[in-house]
């Protein structure tokens, strides 16, 4: 459960439908992106006020609102019913805090600040957007593939064996979008003979 359409509403909901989530959202008015999910069905909406029996069968609520008063009265009524609450912004009124994620591909960061400051975590999330760029997605893609291909065991290879074989020269040629040659020079650079 979502109480809030502005921006804040929409990166938790973004992130919690990437994490497969069942998302409904409570909110007279949604961001451009928010309607855009409803319409496509990915979320549902309570085009309304926050009300409490909004919570019941909820597993997790996530308070995203301006407005304090708010944001106070539905802490208090997930904690006496029993759900966790995520008050944006408002680590004291939080069960749990949640970091900023950058996601690419299988590759996954997070930043915490442990609630003392979610802005500058999420500050500090996109200036890693600029270094963990899309082809870290392709990167992940290729070193999973291999490691799936191998199989169990890996034919016995070492941390420091695929610590060597993610090379420059890898992502180099994963940057210039020869993801084939790519793949095979990670295997070469594994000591593998040939691919799967």
């Amino acid at each position: 459960m979502v109480i809030g359409g502005g921006a804040v509403a929409e990166r938790k909901v973004e992130g919690l439908l990437g994490g497969g989530a069942a998302v409904t959202v409570v909110s007279p008015t949604l961001t451009p992106r928010l309607t855009a999910w409803v319409r496509e069905g990915r979320i549902a909406h309570r085009e309304r006020e926050y009300r409490p029996a909004d919570l019941v069968g909820a597993q997790l609520a996530f308070v995203a609102t301006e407005d304090g008063r708010v944001n106070e009265l539905v802490a208090q009524d997930a904690r006496a019913a029993g759900v966790w609450v995520n008050a944006a912004d408002d680590p004291a009124r939080c069960d749990f805090i949640l970091p900023a994620v950058l996601r690419r591909g299988h590759l996954v960061v997070a930043v915490t600040t442990g609630g003392a400051s979610p802005a500058l975590a999420r500050a500090i999330r996109e200036e890693l957007e600029a270094y963990f760029t899309e082809d870290y997605a392709v990167l992940a893609a290729i070193v999973a593939e291999t490691r799936h291909q191998l199989g169990r065991g890996a034919h016995g290879l070492t941390a420091e064996a695929w610590r060597r074989a993610l090379d420059a020269d890898l992502r180099r040629l994963i940057a210039e979008g020869r993801r084939d040659e790519a793949k095979a020079h990670l295997w070469r650079r594994l000591g593998v003979t040939a691919c799967a």
